[in-house]
């Protein structure tokens, strides 16, 4: 199938849950979620989607038992230690969204080193929302558009393209798709700008039980949709 999607954003959720199913704590969830997103990163870089964003730490998980919030900070450590030298050879560019600067220093140094380490690949965009809410962002790029505003930076006459420069998205195409596992049915505050024409898909998998395979099911399914854009 030629892929007709340049963006889409996956929901990754159902770890915890999934992990009490096996009889393990939701930490090892957790972990093998994260090596969930190597897998489907590659899978979606070889269907040649142009930017992969996965949620990977909302600004509402902080009210998370303190114990588990502190091994997600872990993870992009176990993550990328373990993955960056595969990304690499796929061309795979890492970037972020999000207010990083709530973060530990190791957990930001980790994220900046794995985004300086692969800027200069020319592949798939593998962006991580980390500390990332939907109106959080658009509250904050509407404080800058206003101030520019006022400022007299851009006129008064400024359209919606103006706007979406100031979103943390900026350099993106629009999602084109956003898929949740798990089962849940709503975006939880996830790239509400960007996803107001995208197609939502709702699975039943957890996220670490989603294969490439599936993965590629639902991209089939979904290239069937007729996507009208508001016209007929």
């Amino acid at each position: 199938m030629e892929n007709k999607f340049k963006h889409v954003a996956i929901i990754m959720d159902g770890n915890g849950r999934w992990a009490k199913k096996q009889n393990q704590l939701r930490t090892f969830g957790h972990k093998q979620g994260s090596q969930n997103v190597r897998n489907i990163a590659i899978a979606a870089h070889k269907a040649g989607i142009e930017v992969l964003t996965l949620y990977a730490f909302s600004t509402e998980n902080w009210k998370r038992p303190a114990e588990e919030v502190n091994y997600l900070m872990k993870l992009p450590m176990f993550f990328f230690d373990k993955f960056i030298n595969e990304l690499m050879e796929n061309n795979i560019r890492v970037q972020t969204i999000g207010e990083l600067s709530a973060f530990p220093e190791e957990t930001r140094a980790i994220l900046a080193k794995s985004v300086e380490t692969t800027k200069n690949n020319t592949g798939m965009i593998l962006c991580l929302a980390m500390n990332y809410g939907g109106r959080r962002e658009i509250l904050l790029a509407a404080k800058r558009f206003a101030e520019d505003l006022n400022h007299g930076k851009i006129n008064q006459e400024a359209d919606e393209a103006v706007f979406e420069s100031y979103l943390m998205t900026s350099e993106y195409p629009p999602v084109d798709v956003v898929i949740r596992t798990s089962g849940e049915q709503r975006v939880s505050n996830f790239l509400l700008w960007q996803i107001a024409y995208a197609e939502l898909v709702f699975v039943e998998e957890a996220w670490p039980e989603f294969t490439p395979e599936r993965f590629h099911e639902v991209l089939n399914s979904v290239s069937q949709r007729q996507r009208r854009f508001g016209g007929i």
